[in-house]
């Protein structure tokens, strides 16, 4: 995922940089760089982690409890 396809990801599901920030359980300066693909110069990519809460964020899922039983 890239920083534009990451800032498309938001904006598609209409939430504020707080709001998914919050959504990622992420510092909104950690979105903010995650956004703008770097960090004081740095290239920063983004977790497979955050990419894979994003797209179960996208399906409508807010939270995970593991497996059922």
């Amino acid at each position: 995922m890239s920083a534009a396809q990451f800032k498309r990801w938001r904006k598609s599901l209409n939430l504020s940089q707080k709001e998914a920030a919050v959504a990622l359980g992420l510092k909104r300066r950690i979105l903010q760089y995650y956004e703008k693909g770097e960090r004081n110069g740095d290239r920063v990519s983004i977790p497979k982690t955050v990419r894979l809460a994003c797209y179960a964020l996208a399906q409508g899922c807010e939270d995970y409890s593991g497996p059922g039983e």
